[in-house]
This record gives structure tokens, C-alpha cells and sequence, in this order.
């Protein structure tokens, strides 16, 4: 398999990491945390990609990637990645508007269980960003689809570790709305395309950590040598250098599963979110402890790559639930 990115990836990701670089700093992500109105700039340039988000996986991974990279904030992924491949599948009216970026929506999965899985709970958690949609699409069992104006539900803001991607709870049990049947087939597919996408903005976060432990092992001196020289600095680098490879790899072979539709679609992409939550986790943490004391400051940048990378690998999903899903698979 082939993973050589084509001239197009090529250049998405050159001007996906250009445009994320002059328009989405550290600054951004820390004012957002106190004034959701400080992205509009950020989304005004985001929005025209969201036709990716109905586009080849493979695209979309690559631009995911890059926003991983500077853990941007904003409905983007809530909106183009998640909602938007569902209202093609149940072909509703709103897709248009949504692939175009002129209206956002997002998805209610999540019970009270907290598991991405259709349920009959009229409660959903963790709905991404819903205090910006005009849409909630709701996921329920069967499975079936329900598209509602948000100005129809109340959502209530959700703490948890990563202010830069706000989630909440919403109860739709009052909303009264047309229900759309969802093929077994479309479920699985959005399924498996999800897993994959947030899997590549993982990856993108982890790199970020590994840049920034590298460039401080470089310039942070101890016995006037920098601490890179060690060889205890030098095996955990190594180790998290490794361990990004195999989250790269695995996450292009799924994307490259989901646009074939292939048999091993599903495996791959539960290899890949796998794979991302573990390269993601130890960025983590040997990156802290790379930095050490300044590591731990609020003022210094590495704990909102940090709290996005926990919060992500939590998202549709964490490590050991696919880790168990896939052993499902090969063993039944």
C-alpha cells in the first residue's frame, strides 16, 4: 500500500499548516477559554473547507491533521466531520448548508453511559460545540436520525479538561421532530470514518508535543549540555518518535479502508484510534516530564496540547474500548 501522499494532499496540507500557523496561535486557544467570539476570524478561513468533511477520508485526514497540530478550536469538526456525513446519508436538506460552512451543525450520540453508540436515552452528553450550532442532529437507536433547531434545546456546558473544545448535555426528550431511518451499512460507514478522522487530529496533537519536547531537549542546558544529550532523554524521544510512526501509518491505511469501503474498514479503524490514544498518551507524558517544572505552569503552552490530546482520546471512544472492540472482531 502506497502511502505517498498525492500532489492535491500535498498541497492541502502545505496550505492547511500555513493558514493554521498565521491564524490559529497559542493566544487564540488561551482567549477563546474566556470569549468564544475570539474565533470567528479562524472559522471565517476553516469554513471553506468544510466540503472535506463529505469529501475522500483520506483529504480529510491530512487537513485534521494540521488542526490537531495547533488543537484548533471552533465547531469544525462537530460540524463538517460529524454531522455533515450523516445528513448525506439520510439526504436531508440541511447538508447543503453545512458542506458550504454557511450553517454549523452537531452531533447527540452519547448516553448517560457515555459510549458513541445509538441509544434510546432522551439525555445525549458530550455534544461538541452545540452552544454555536443552528443544527443538533440526534443519533438514536434502531438507528435512526433526528434533525432539530438548536434554538429548540437548552445545552448546559459540560467541565471538563479541555476548555478549548467545549461539549454539553442536552435533553431532547421534549423536541418533536421527523425521524429518519439510518441503513446498518451507513452506520457502520460514518462510524468507522469517524474513528479514523479523529484519529489523524490525535496524531497531529501528539506531533506537537513531540516538537515541543524535542526543541526544548535541544535548548534546555543541564551541566552545561543540553538535556537532549542524555541518553534517558534520548531513549524516550526515540520511544515517542516510534510510537507516532505507527499512529501515522495506522491512521492512513484506515482512511485509505474507508474511501475503498473495504472488508477490513472496520478493524483498521479501530487500530488507528488505538494506536493515535497511545501515541497521544505518552507525548504526554514524557513530554512533561521532558520539560519538567515549567512543564506544569499555566503560562507555559504545553498543557493545552496536553488537555486536548486527554480529552480526544476519550472522544468517540477511549483506548481500551477499542483495544476490546477489535479483539471482538478477531475473535468472534
Amino acid at each position: 500500500m502506497d502511502f505517498t501522499f498525492t500532489p492535491d494532499q500535498e498541497l492541502l496540507r502545505e496550505t492547511a499548516r500555513a493558514m493554521f500557523a498565521k491564524e490559529c496561535p497559542t493566544t487564540l486557544l488561551r482567549e477563546h477559554m474566556t470569549d468564544r467570539s475570539a474565533i470567528v476570524p479562524l472559522r471565517k478561513h476553516v469554513r471553506e473547507f468544510a466540503g472535506l468533511g463529505t469529501g475522500a477520508a483520506s483529504d480529510l485526514c491530512v487537513f485534521l491533521e494540521e488542526m490537531g497540530y495547533v488543537a484548533a478550536p471552533g465547531p469544525f469538526f462537530a460540524s463538517a466531520v460529524l454531522a455533515g456525513p450523516l445528513l448525506e446519508a439520510i439526504r436531508h436538506p440541511q447538508l447543503e448548508p453545512v458542506i458550504s460552512g454557511e450553517a454549523v451543525a452537531t452531533v447527540a450520540i452519547a448516553g448517560n453511559s457515555g459510549e458513541w453508540i445509538p441509544n434510546a436515552e432522551t439525555v445525549k452528553y458530550f455534544v461538541l460545540d452545540a452552544d454555536l450550532a443552528d443544527w443538533i442532529v440526534i443519533l438514536e437507536s434502531g438507528p435512526s436520525v433526528r434533525v432539530v433547531p438548536r434554538d429548540r434545546v437548552d445545552p448546559v456546558p459540560i467541565r471538563t479538561v479541555d476548555s478549548t473544545r467545549p461539549v454539553f448535555r442536552i435533553d431532547v426528550g421534549d423536541v418533536e421532530s421527523e425521524s429518519f431511518e439510518l441503513s446498518a451499512d451507513a452506520w457502520e460507514a460514518w462510524r468507522d470514518r469517524a474513528h479514523t478522522v479523529i484519529a489523524a487530529e490525535m496524531v497531529g496533537t501528539a506531533r506537537r508535543l513531540f516538537d515541543m519536547a524535542l526543541e526544548y531537549a535541544k535548548e534546555r542546558k543541564q551541566f552545561d549540555v543540553p538535556i537532549g544529550s542524555f541518553q534517558a532523554i534520548q531513549h524516550k524521544l526515540a520511544d515517542l518518535a516510534l510510537a507516532l510512526e505507527r499512529a501515522t501509518a495506522a491512521v492512513q491505511y484506515a482512511s485509505m479502508t474507508v474511501d475503498a469501503a473495504d472488508a477490513d474498514r472496520t478493524r483498521a479503524a479501530h487500530v488507528a484510534k488505538a494506536a493515535a490514544g497511545d501515541a497521544a498518551r505518552r507525548c504526554s507524558k514524557d513530554g512533561i516530564q521532558i520539560h519538567g517544572g515549567i512543564g506544569y505552569t499555566w503560562e507555559h503552552d504545553l498543557h493545552l496540547f496536553i488537555r486536548r490530546a486527554t480529552a480526544s482520546e476519550y472522544l468517540l471512544g477511549p483506548t481500551s474500548w477499542h483495544h476490546d472492540r477489535l479483539a471482538d472482531l478477531l475473535f468472534s
